[in-house]
């Protein structure tokens, strides 16, 4: 067809595609002539070609034209006609019959000029469109005119060859850079690649590292944690002052110790203990000089002057128990020579101090009860006596009355009397004062003594040995005691005080048993010993005064007039011994059977019985001799009448009984 000869032909000169909104440009023909690169050139156009395509061009063009409106919205129609034209039916008219020629002026069958509605007239020179073409251009024309329009074409286009020309260099130069920016990125692409399988390689390793070493650490890290001591603990162990801190970080090297050694022991041999082991006993040999010389310190604080040893004891001792049973462990010989010291300190300290406490008591005025004060002695020898000079005089007591001394046992104080109070202390007392006084104070500290040994040197001293050191330290105390104790009791004829003294000797003995002391039992036992055969004595002596009073009564017969003189009234020595039987039975109300007390009130009541029936009989009057006797023991049943207890039973029922007996 016709039209794709048109269409081939018309590249070089013919206007872009309705499409495009650009100008014609040689350029965009020919690529090939300006490419960097050498691609193969297209060959050149022919003579026949470049005619055919300028006069394609040119009609192209002119139909182009002819077909549309300059704003480009299609081709004019008539007002008359209403509808578009078919353009088989133009082609036609155009080309005429089978290649018959058209003429300009030709017009359709319908009356339409298609010249006119094309708006361009063609020129074929009586050709029709078909041999138009057909015929052959001159070379040399169409040489002319291609050459013409390249020459016309490069100089209008040169400025912007040469503009394209400098670009594409600017490009070439940036993709030289591009290149060299790649081919350098490739490098250290390749580089970083290298590293990173280097990486992957060590993290591999240290991944295999890692957990061999968690390996390890699991089979050897309760090992290490067992024998390692921190620099901390170590530090504080040589150059910190000794608190509880200190004694926290003592514990530490003890427990490594004993890890140390258990480990030692085992049959496979582990290096680091080897190592470990001179470094720990050198630390340990640094805490034992340390201890030492903490304890000793403490120790020669307590032969200060004014000093309580208590305080230091509780505040210094006590405190760091922990020191002494670390010393025992790894230095037994220092730490025994250690307890030796703080024995022979304590030993001095408490015979010291209570030497002084015994002559601050040894100051209280006491009241004399001698030989004279008892049942059978008569106020009359007595006085007469003293007159005589017997014995001095002191002041007023009664020594068959028990009154408010039984006080002192009842009391809720427990606290001794000081040495101060003693010394400055300016009323008189009966002698179960100082006993109380001195035996409650020894009582109290050999039972803080005693808990201090145990709580200081247990678990490293057993009981026993314990209680041979308390024993050591309070011996010669102790031996002070018992002799202040026959100090009082040697020359008195207190029988109610003596038995006073036993009451609370026993009293002591129950509160030593209470608070777990049974160090001190020796003690208490051995004046135990002192006082019961002192009372016995001293009942012994008032029975040996009625027996010789009941021996001096007169056996001959009254004559009437003495008779009329007699009275029924109760003899003094029943109210003394009634008073004297009242005191020893409120004393014994919780009495036991094995106690000496019935024995020698049983022996004084027989005394006092022989001696009012004796007295009765010097009464010539029958009548009046009963009525002697019932008003005797009748008084007697009244003094002891409202005393509780087994020993005061037993008494009453017997007095009844001889009430009864004489009642008038």
């Amino acid at each position: 067809m016709w039209l794709d000869r048109l269409s081939s032909h018309s590249t070089p000169s013919a206007s872009p595609p309705p499409s495009a909104n650009r100008s014609f440009s040689p350029a965009s023909r020919r690529p090939s002539h300006l490419a960097p690169t050498s691609a193969p050139q297209r060959p050149g156009f022919t003579p026949r070609s470049s005619s055919l395509s300028l006069v394609s061009n040119d009609s192209t063009a002119s139909l182009l034209a002819s077909s549309r409106n300059p704003n480009g919205t299609g081709p004019k129609r008539p007002a008359a006609v209403s509808s578009t034209p078919d353009p088989l039916e133009v082609l036609e008219k155009l080309l005429g019959p089978k290649g018959k020629g058209l003429a300009p002026s030709s017009k359709a069958e319908d009356g339409v000029d298609t010249t006119e509605e094309s708006g361009f007239e063609l020129d074929f020179a009586g050709l029709s469109l078909q041999d138009f073409l057909e015929q052959e251009t001159p070379e040399s024309d169409l040489e002319a005119v291609y050459n013409m329009q390249t020459i016309d074409e490069y100089e209008q286009e040169k400025e912007k060859f040469e503009d394209l020309h400098q670009s594409i260099r600017v490009c070439d130069d940036v993709l030289n850079s591009v290149e060299i920016n790649l081919t350098s990125f490739q490098d250290d692409l390749a580089a970083v690649s290298a590293e990173i399988e280097t990486l992957q390689a060590r993290s591999t390793a240290l991944s295999i590292r890692l957990e061999n070493r968690k390996a390890v650490e699991n089979g050897l890290g309760p090992i290490v944690e067992e024998i390692s001591l921190s620099p901390a603990v170590v530090r504080k162990v040589v150059e910190g002052a000794i608190d509880e801190a200190w004694v926290r970080a003592l514990a530490e090297v003890e427990k490594r110790s004993k890890a140390m050694d258990a480990k030692s022991k085992e049959s496979r041999k582990i290096k680091g203990i080897n190592d470990l082991k001179p470094l720990l006993e050198n630390l340990i040999n640094k805490a034992i000089e340390r201890i030492r010389d903490f304890l000793v310190a403490q120790i020669k604080a307590l032969r200060s002057p004014n000093i309580n040893a208590q305080i230091i004891q509780q505040q210094h001792f006590i405190r760091y128990k922990d020191l002494y049973a670390f010393l025992y462990r790894h230095h037994q010989q220092l730490a025994e020579e250690i307890c030796q010291a703080y024995m022979n300190t304590m030993r001095w300290y408490f015979l010291n101090q209570f030497t002084r406490y015994q002559k601050a008591l040894d100051k209280i005025k006491l009241h004399i009860v001698d030989k004279y004060d008892v049942l059978g002695q008569d106020d009359g020898t007595r006085k007469n006596t003293i007159l005589a000079g017997a014995k001095p005089a002191g002041p007023p007591h009664d020594a068959f009355n028990l009154g408010r001394r039984i006080d002192l046992l009842k009391t809720s104080n427990q606290t001794a009397l000081s040495s101060f109070l003693a010394e400055e202390d300016k009323s008189t007392h009966y002698l179960e004062f100082p006993f109380r006084n001195f035996n409650l104070a020894l009582v109290d500290n050999a039972s803080a003594e005693y808990s201090f040994l145990t709580s200081f040197f247990s678990p490293s001293l057993s009981f026993t040995t314990i209680s041979q050191h308390f024993n050591y330290i309070f011996e010669p105390t102790f031996a002070l005691g018992q002799n202040f104790t026959k100090s009082l009791i040697q020359e008195t004829f207190d029988g109610l005080g003596l038995l006073l003294c036993v009451r609370l000797n026993q009293h002591f003995a129950f509160e030593l048993q209470r608070r777990k002391i049974p160090a001190v039992d020796g003690y208490i036992n051995g004046t135990a010993m002192l006082l019961w055969p002192r009372f016995q004595v001293v009942m012994d002596q008032h029975c040996e005064s009625v027996r010789n009073t009941t021996s001096g009564v007169s056996t001959r017969k009254p004559s009437a007039a003495e008779q009329a003189k007699q009275s029924a009234a109760p003899h003094f020595l029943t109210q003394r011994f009634g008073q004297f039987m009242q005191g020893i039975l409120a004393l014994s109300t919780d009495a036991g059977d094995d106690e000496p007390v019935s024995a020698s009130l049983t022996r004084l009541r027989s005394e006092i019985e022989a001696f009012l029936t004796k007295t009765s009989n010097t009464i010539g009057d029958s009548r009046k001799k009963e009525r002697f006797l019932y008003n005797n023991y009748s008084l007697i049943l009244t003094i002891i009448g409202d005393l509780d207890g087994k020993l005061a039973l037993e008494q009453r029922q017997h007095f009844e009984a001889l009430k009864s007996a004489f009642t008038p």
